[in-house]
């Protein structure tokens, strides 16, 4: 995995993808992943059957569980980016910038271009660690628990949707790219010729 922190003499820039700009593609994405989200919770049902999470035998129980899961969420998103950030240093990469656009959060760095092995774990690290993660606490976990994990695994999933649209879309690039994540789009630079 390597990092550089200026642009190689000979690079060029090939594409952009700016998923707050491309209205087309961020809708494909989110359309995607709202698919992505009903299968997850289909598949959770056959798991655990939904009326085991509403079951209001114990209200209190039920708003604990609800709380949880919010907190859950938030607390996700934070480590989900931090996920991204610890891979980018791994790779070489220097300062990480942390922002929310109002529909995204996101790490990224103005300053780096990563190679194309560097860029997919980059992308991909969060939905593979925390998919594991989740999946091994959804064993572990109480029954009775089952969904409030589940809902954080199905975001885990559906929510990386646009990172695995864009690994999706390098994928046919040569493995000489380079990539400029600054969070909110995506530069890809390729050898001159």
């Amino acid at each position: 995995m390597k990092a550089y922190q200026t642009l190689p003499e000979g690079y060029r820039e090939i594409l952009q993808i700016n998923l707050q700009k491309d209205k087309k593609t961020a809708l494909k994405i989110n359309l995607l992943a709202i698919i992505v989200m009903i299968l997850l919770f289909v598949l959770g049902h056959f798991i655990v059957p939904i009326t085991e999470f509403h079951n209001m035998d114990s209200l209190s129980t039920y708003f604990t569980q609800v709380g949880v899961m919010l907190l859950g969420y938030v607390v996700y998103m934070v480590l989900h980016e931090l996920t991204h950030a610890a891979v980018m240093k791994a790779a070489g990469g220097g300062k990480v910038v942390f922002g929310f656009t109002g529909i995204y959060a996101f790490a990224g760095s103005k300053e780096d271009y990563f190679d194309k092995i560097s860029y997919r774990c980059i992308a991909l690290a969060p939905i593979v660690i925390w998919g594991i993660i989740l999946g091994v606490l959804c064993g572990l976990i109480p029954r009775s628990w089952f969904w409030v994990v589940w809902f954080l695994q199905v975001g885990n999933i559906s929510g990386a949707a646009g990172d695995v649209y864009v690994t999706a879309k390098l994928w046919k690039y040569p493995d000489s790219i380079l990539v400029r994540d600054t969070g909110v789009d995506m530069t890809i630079f390729d050898k001159n010729g």
